[in-house]
Formats: C-alpha cells, structure tokens, sequence
C-alpha cells in the first residue's frame, strides 16, 4: 500500500477555524505535531505519547484572542495585499520590491512590506537593509523605514548574523507572524504587501487566518511561464479559491530580458496565460516589461523601463478599487 500524508483535520476546517490561543508548553513540540493552536491539538493521533497532549487537549477551543488585537493595529491599513507564488525562484520578492517601490513613487501613499518568508527573508537584502535592526518602543515594533514612506518588517532584523539559518517548526513561525501583525507600529498606510514564502503551507494559512477579520482585499499570484512553475501556481490558485482570498491578477515574470546594450525587449516565453481554463477568465493578467536589474551598495536600481511598474500600479489600484 502506498504511504499517504498524515491528514488529521479536513482542509475545509483548517481554512475556515481560525487559531486558537497557544498553550503553554512542558515540552518541545514532537515531529508530527499538528501544531498547539490547531483544533486537532491533542487529539491527532501523532499526539499519542507526547508530554503536552494532556496540556493542548485542554486548552481553549474557542478564537484566539489575539485576533480583535490585530484588527485594531491594522484599522489604519487601507489595503492588504498577499504576494504569492506555487514554487520558488520565480522572483516574487522581487516583484513585492518593485511593486512597494512604485506605490512609494507617490509621495502621498504610505507603503509597508511584511516578510513572512520566515526561513529565507530577502526584502531587507533587495531594500538595502538588511544590517538595521528593529526599534522597540512602549507602542510597539517599529519597521525600518526605507524611505520616508516605505516601511519594511522582517526576521532579518532580529538575527544575530545575517547568515543564520532559522530552523523553525509551524508553531513557532505562526508565532512571529502573529507578532508581525499585533505588535508591529504599522500607523496609517495605504498599502501593506505581505510577501510570502513558496506554497501552500503554515505561513499562508496564518496570515489568512489572523488577516480574516480586518480583511484581505486580495492576492497577487507571481508566476514564471514555463511549465513546472504553472504546475505548482494552479495549486495556489486552487489554495486562494478554497481559503476565499479574490485574485487580483496573475503576474508573469522572467518571460524575456532586455539587452543592456541595444535596450532591446526580446520576450522568449509566453505562456502563463495558458494556465486559466475557460471558466477562469475573471483572472487578470498583470502586464508589466521585463526590467534591467542592478546591485549597487544593495539597492535595487531600475534602470530601464520604469513605466512598467507605474503601469502595474495603476492595474492593481483599478482591480482594488472594484
């Protein structure tokens, strides 16, 4: 018989109960542990044995307090938006740059960048931030501010050396998001991005599940148009219909370059559309030039076609404001 994933709680569930209160713990949490916070917590049969199964058995089934907390932090926030993507590699931290950059371009909008990618954060090293560390004050988390208007928060921040590898389990990286969102002084903004790691995981259901309340106003899907990253992007279409989260639009990168000597669009590939079946149509697809990257002291520079992303930002502002 072939070996099936461990499942102890239906998908519908895990998408529609949001989390409960963390218990306290006399023990590190085993290797299948289905998580603290979750419904099954002391009831799945990995919990057979472990020290805590009598302490999450017992812990409070009803909505994780927290949730109102970071309802009131974020009522400041017009507009949350996720930037997903199936399979990594495919420049969705680079796309979250980009897009935060061009939003920044108006001097009257107020833009934040929270790095849930807990194990691998990148927007500090594409920011040019990535030796600041976080500001802690009696208000709270303060992010590091880019710019006058752009703000960042990231693990990056906390680590002791950039180098170090976080090795984390589920529960304790739905931990620090939840901290992202109820202690961190986001103040006024116009946008919050949310750049995510790759998947379909812990981190996506976290943000989904503390963001319920105060509200996604949708996803960006980043994609790159060769076949095996279309196979894994259909799968977090497929996550966002079942989680309730609306596509704003589907994002093709790395379909072609631009020559740095001519500054010539040569587009090779074309083919993310494809990955809509007919019935899909309502998905957007976000248009936006390949660019000519840059390092230069760790800013990421654009140095050609700009209007590509004053262009994506007026797609993304027309979708939000439907």
């Amino acid at each position: 018989m072939a070996p099936s994933l461990e499942d102890p709680e239906p998908v519908e569930n895990v998408l529609a109960n949001p989390l409960k209160q963390k218990p306290q713990l006399v023990a590190p949490e085993p290797e299948h542990c289905p998580g603290p916070e979750s419904q099954q917590a002391g009831k799945a049969d990995s919990c057979a044995g472990c020290p805590n199964q009598a302490v999450c058995a017992s812990a409070p089934k009803g909505p994780d307090p927290d949730i109102p907390l970071i309802s009131a932090r974020l009522e400041n926030v017009k507009h949350k938006i996720l930037v997903l993507s199936g399979k990594g590699g495919v420049g969705k931290s680079t796309f979250t740059t980009l897009l935060a950059h061009a939003f920044a371009t108006n001097p009257d909008s107020m833009v934040g960048i929270m790095d849930t990618d807990i194990c691998g954060p990148s927007i500090p090293k594409m920011m040019g931030v990535e030796d600041e560390t976080i500001h802690v004050s009696g208000s709270g988390w303060s992010p590091v501010w880019v710019m006058d208007n752009l703000g960042v928060m990231s693990i990056q921040f906390m680590l002791p050396n950039r180098d170090d590898a976080v090795i984390w389990r589920g529960p304790k990286k739905n931990g620090l998001i939840k901290q992202f969102l109820k202690d961190v002084e986001w103040g006024d903004l116009d946008f919050l991005l949310v750049d995510t790691p790759p998947g379909t995981s812990d981190e996506h259901l976290s943000v989904n599940s503390f963001l319920k309340e105060s509200g996604i106003d949708g996803a960006v899907v980043v994609t790159t148009p060769q076949e095996v990253s279309l196979l894994d992007v259909r799968k977090e279409l497929d996550f966002c219909k079942k989680a309730g989260i609306r596509i704003l639009g589907l994002a093709e990168n790395m379909s072609g370059f631009v020559c740095p000597k001519c500054k010539g669009r040569v587009k090779y590939l074309d083919q993310a559309q494809a990955v809509a079946k007919p019935s899909q149509t309502r998905w957007v697809f976000l248009s936006w030039e390949p660019c000519l990257l840059t390092q230069e002291l760790g800013w990421l520079v654009i140095t050609v076609r700009a209007i590509s992303t004053r262009s994506l930002t007026a797609q993304l502002a027309q979708r939000l404001d439907r």
